[in-house]
């Protein structure tokens, strides 16, 4: 088992996984029912025989409508936001809100940015 960092919306967790990204779909939020992982009033029906616990966090994701970009080297997982969220924030013009260290690790949330202009470098190394 090794630990992996799974980065969902605004929240940072660890997970012990083995080789693939594995996690239990109610880390995200979500309850297995018996019509499907629901949250709220929202339930997605899963595939029959999904067994109960950790799932394969691609499938996690394929279900859930949202995009996952995984680094098994670094044993890194990120969702993005669902198609309606991306949707909304297209049709309001406003970018989804987030937050993200600076250099010095001080956390700073975009929406305290609200109607300043601001300029966001990213910096990959690879």
């Amino acid at each position: 088992m090794a630990t992996w960092t799974v980065i969902d919306e605004q929240t940072v967790y660890h997970v012990e996984s083995g080789g693939d990204l594995r996690i239990d779909p109610g880390l995200l939020g979500w309850e297995r029912k018996p019509q499907g992982l629901c949250k709220g009033d929202v339930c997605i029906p899963v595939p029959p025989g999904t067994a109960d616990g950790p799932m394969e966090a691609a499938e996690v994701a394929r279900l859930l409508g949202r995009p996952l970009e995984v680094d098994a080297t670094e044993r890194v997982g990120a969702f993005g936001a669902s198609a309606s969220e991306r949707a909304e924030s297209l049709r309001t013009g406003l970018a989804p809100d987030f937050t993200l260290p600076d250099v010095n690790g001080v956390l700073h949330r975009l929406s305290d940015y609200r109607g300043r202009k601001v300029v966001l470098y990213a910096y990959a190394s690879w």
